[in-house]
């Protein structure tokens, strides 16, 4: 990224060597388009440069990975900036990532995800002047003075995956699948298994980790085991692990699942009722805004909620923007498309008007979601 830069500013340089070496003999300071002693009156604007680490499980996870790098393009098309990334294969590879763009004097560094925390925090401290932003972690009240917290409302919007998934099962038994068991993995569980909850308490719950957010085996394994059990809606928070929950939702005719982070719906059409969205692409999108119209402030969280749509779950009656972009990528064919149609009709649509409501009654307070990152996991 900024070896580009540098490579621009060498061949300038060789340019105006060769023009001087074959000019002609006209005295520079004559020319009316020339400043003092020939120099271009006009220096090349410097333009704001980006480095972004993604969490492990990289690009392609359909799922948070792949919402930041949207955010990315979104900004790309928007601002002028040059930005680069890294796909850090396992968490030992965080800091050598963070500290490459640190090195390179990036004007802003995002660390995407809760495992590199400590990291982020670090590097933040080394480096004062970088302005620094991490996804989904929030220090408190030890926050450095370059650094903005991007957090969300996962207890909200997964209290409606959970209060969609009662009203949806048949069975009266459904599941949770978390990545790495961990405080922000708990505030998915927990929201989800409020909202069950909430609709019908006698509904079983099932849970379990896979300790992984990018391997679908397990997802597959641990969905397998829930279904032997009767589940039939299970909800994921395991980034491309989930790919393995869908797996399994697609080989029943009776079996769905809830996506998350991303509008998932299309990655098996029918079989996937819904996902919780998390405006991860929002977020990074406004960083990046900030920067480039130099009003980053650095020491604040900045949280994206139900009430600012940072999250929420896909329409339940209706095809959203990104089930139908999903055609025109040759991601899904039209059939595919009507499949997705089909399931909100006759699934999903009847519930829509009920999970507003409790949405709308969770933003007014009426319901209160407790958050298991502050409470601790609870038993259910």
């Amino acid at each position: 990224m900024l070896s580009k830069k540098f490579l621009a500013i060498l061949m300038a340089g060789m340019l105006v060597f060769v023009f001087a070496a074959c000019g002609t003999d006209e005295d520079p300071a004559e020319d009316p388009e020339n400043g003092e002693n020939g120099e271009a009156a006009e220096e090349e604007e410097d333009v704001p440069t980006v480095g972004i680490v993604f969490s492990t499980g990289g690009l392609g996870d359909q799922s948070f990975n792949d919402s930041a790098y949207r955010g990315m393009e979104m900004a790309e098309e928007e601002f002028d900036f040059e930005w680069d990334y890294i796909e850090p294969e396992n968490p030992a590879d965080f800091d050598p990532a963070l500290t490459t763009f640190a090195e390179d004097e990036v004007d802003l560094l995002i660390g995407v995800g809760f495992q590199m925390e400590a990291e982020v925090k670090e590097i933040a401290e080394n480096y004062p002047d970088m302005n620094v932003a991490i996804v989904d972690h929030s220090y408190e009240e030890e926050t450095p003075e370059n650094l903005e917290e991007l957090v969300f409302d996962e207890p909200g919007g997964s209290f409606l995956a959970g209060a969609l998934a009662a009203k949806v099962t048949e069975t009266d038994v459904v599941g949770f699948v978390g990545g790495v068991n961990g405080p922000l993995i708990h505030r998915f569980e927990g929201g989800f298994v409020q909202g069950v909850q909430y609709v019908d308490e006698d509904i079983e719950i099932l849970g379990s980790y896979a300790d992984s957010f990018g391997d679908p085996a397990r997802g597959t394994d641990i969905t397998e085991g829930f279904v032997d059990q009767g589940a039939d809606v299970i909800y994921h928070a395991a980034g491309g692990t989930g790919d393995g929950v869908f797996t399994i939702a697609s080989d029943y005719d009776n079996v769905y699942a809830i996506g998350v982070d991303d509008n998932q719906n299309h990655i098996q059409p029918g079989h996937i009722i819904a996902s919780m969205l998390k405006r991860v692409d929002v977020a990074v999108y406004e960083t990046v805004q900030r920067v480039v119209e130099d009003e980053f402030e650095g020491g604040i969280t900045r949280e994206f909620s139900l009430e600012d749509d940072g999250v929420g779950l896909s329409s339940l009656d209706e095809l959203d923007v990104q089930e139908k972009e999903a055609v025109e990528l040759d991601a899904i064919t039209e059939e595919e498309l009507e499949l997705i149609k089909e399931m909100k009709e006759e699934i999903t649509a009847e519930h829509a008007d009920q999970i507003e409501q409790i949405k709308q009654d969770i933003i007014d307070d009426e319901i209160e979601v407790e958050d298991w990152m502050e409470t601790g996991r609870q038993d259910y």
